[in-house]
């Protein structure tokens, strides 16, 4: 129904462009200041999203893309021509209720199945497609309805339904005319209302879009200010999928699998949903945290999907247990032995006999009990939304998950860069992929440019201005370095860097990974804008705090209001902090830290869904706590 696809591969080896500042004498050991890999794969102009799902018809249908929960728990499978024929379908019953060609359609949903059927059936009908995170306020939903223009609003249940139409009455809208719910029977509306319309219909309306046009508008879900509508192109998604698997092949492929439990709203897991389509890996959905485990235990992924958050409490979890149960010496050392042989594996090349044999001792009794939780098969975890940290890094690719961090924003369709198993370096977000490029500007932030940047802001010429460089970089508002081999390392947000009175610039984000690293730690904000010294907010981890009272032979029950001042909290605190201040200058080490009694959540509104903090947010919330830290 679409067009063939016409890949030209080239090796990029050959073809890598690398530039460096010039130096008065010599450019031997100037730093590396720009990197630009060639694309591998270039696809006709006629390619689109459903073009990834249309390679799979035919000799590959059977192919399975998906498995879903049938009524008695079991994962069931859905083949490549199952999934196209009901996508298809639902783009008719669009096109039959009047959605034209470049109209946009909301999807409003938990991460579920439902959500990509609807994501290909809206890119067959010729529409637009606008996520709405489920856990929006009527609001923020209402903003994004009115400076999209969305026609129609597919949402999953009536909760869902209310908050939209709420949004609609309260902005007033003249476009919306309707809303649909997945669990109220809309999606069979759909399907029988599309039946008029013949595949030769449908054909011609996905033809109307092309590579370059808009395939999707995503709202930064922002740290700050008013969501702004990123538009990216269907190019955006076919090129840099393409060319991802080109370097993602081994992990990403037909027979590979992984669980989507990341919001399917936010770029990171919309992109990763299509790349596995391209690739022809099958995809299981997990909605809900709390069954997370469990349903890795039964769907038994080969590769992850996650955000740094998890890992921390992956890790953290599993360190509780251990102390909670008497083995906490056990672990540390475990965790260790870990990080040593991850090293060893990574930088050294080889591994000491002696270390070998702790590690194989550990994979027993730690290793791959840790595995086992994440159903056994995981070999390799892709990291991004935020800055891992060499620490956890090294901790997961010693007991045997290999972390490949990336990173990316809404405006780059998700990765720029990323670490691949042919080439690694913990502490880093890899190497560009092919068809992006990196530049470092004099000021250290972070420029990119390639078939992943986005076309621009909806509506918003005078944003684009400032985002772009007069020759066409995205100025990523990061900063960051490139070292001799072309491994970005990110170093900081140019708007979270803190200048103290004495004028030390200060980026929160080392200092708060580390600190986070205690187990007993939920949230860390460093604070300190203009002031004579470094401090931090920091919350109780409160899943953590039952297991901590018990060891500490406390009374059950306890909240971190009534233990923000209670010695031995701080103390371990405060170890937590040293360890953190060992990794900087005394100028940037925190001199003071406060606990604050109330964590910071998605569901409070201080932290994105991606589960970054939003520190003007903080910041304002709790300017009282900050003011009690310079206060004397």
């Amino acid at each position: 129904m679409t067009p063939s696809v016409t890949l030209a591969y080239r090796c990029d080896a050959r073809h890598a462009r690398r530039r460096t500042r010039q130096h008065p004498a010599s450019n031997q050991g100037a730093p590396v200041r720009e990197i630009v890999i060639p694309p591998n794969v270039l696809n006709d102009a006629a390619v689109t999203i459903p073009s990834l799902l249309d390679r799979h018809l035919g000799v590959h249908s059977q192919r399975e893309l998906f498995k879903v929960r049938d009524a008695s728990g079991a994962w069931q499978p859905i083949t490549a021509a199952a999934f196209a024929a009901d996508a298809q379908a639902i783009a008719k019953g669009l096109m039959a209720r009047g959605i034209g060609s470049g109209d946009r359609v909301a999807i409003m949903s938990r991460t579920r199945y439902e959500w990509t059927l609807l994501d290909f059936a809206i890119a067959y009908a010729g529409a637009v497609s606008v996520p709405i995170y489920e856990t929006s306020s009527p609001s923020q939903v209402a903003w994004i309805l009115h400076d999209s223009g969305t026609h129609l609003a597919l949402v999953e249940n009536g909760g869902h339904e209310n908050v939209v139409r709420r949004a609609a009455r309260d902005e007033e809208l003249e476009v919306l005319a309707d809303v649909l719910q997945i669990e109220g029977g809309g999606l069979d509306e759909l399907r029988a209302g599309g039946a008029d319309i013949s595949d030769e219909q449908l054909a011609e309306r996905t033809a109307t879009r092309v590579k370059a046009d808009v395939a999707t508008i995503i709202y930064t879900s922002g740290t700050t200010g008013r969501p702004k509508g990123c538009e990216l192109t269907h190019a955006n998604f076919v090129d840099l999928s393409d060319n991802a698997l080109s370097r993602l092949g081994d992990i990403v492929h037909a027979g590979s699998s992984t669980l989507m439990f990341l919001p399917l709203a936010h770029v990171f897991g919309r992109y990763i949903a299509i790349l596995a389509v391209a690739a022809g890996a099958t995809v299981g959905h997990s909605p809900d945290l709390k069954s997370l485990l469990p349903d890795l235990a039964s769907f038994r992924p080969t590769f992850l999907l996650v955000v740094p958050r998890v890992f921390e409490k992956v890790y953290n979890g599993a360190k509780l247990k251990a102390e909670d149960g008497g083995k906490g010496k056990i672990f540390a050392a475990a965790a260790a032995t870990a990080e040593q042989f991850s090293r060893a594996t990574l930088e050294a090349g080889k591994v000491p006999l002696s270390l070998k044999l702790k590690h194989l001792l550990f994979d027993k009794l730690v290793y791959g009990k840790l595995r086992a939780a994440m159903g056994g098969q995981v070999g390799h975890a892709v990291s991004g939304g935020g800055p891992l940290g060499e620490r956890l890094g090294h901790f997961f690719n010693g007991i045997g998950v290999t972390v490949l961090e990336g990173y990316g924003l809404t405006e780059t369709t998700a990765p720029v860069s990323v670490n691949t198993p042919a080439r690694i370096k913990i502490g880093t977000v890899g190497r560009p992929l092919p068809g992006d490029g990196v530049r470092i500007a004099d000021d250290g932030e972070i420029l990119v440019k390639g078939v992943c940047v986005f076309k621009g802001y909806l509506g918003r010429p005078d944003l684009d201005a400032e985002a772009f460089t007069e020759d066409g970089w995205f100025r990523t508002g990061d900063l960051g370095s490139l070292d001799e081999d072309g491994f970005l390392k990110i170093t900081g947000r140019k708007k979270e860097i803190i200048v103290t009175a004495g004028g030390k610039n200060v980026a929160p984000a080392q200092l708060e990974d580390q600190i986070r690293a205690s187990a007993i730690v939920s949230q860390c904000v460093v604070v300190g804008e203009g002031q004579k010294f470094i401090g931090a907010l920091i919350t109780i981890d409160e899943e953590a705090l039952p297991g901590w009272l018990a060891r500490h032979h406390k009374q059950a029950g306890l909240t971190p209001e009534q233990l923000k001042d209670d010695p031995e909290l701080l103390a371990e605190l405060q170890a937590a902090v040293d360890r953190a201040n060992g990794s900087v200058s005394h100028a940037e080490a925190i001199k003071k830290f406060r606990v604050v009694p109330t964590d910071f959540t998605e569901e409070s509104g201080h932290l994105t869904p991606s589960l970054k903090i939003k520190r003007a947010v903080v910041m304002k919330d709790f300017a009282s706590e900050v003011d009690a830290l310079y206060a004397d």
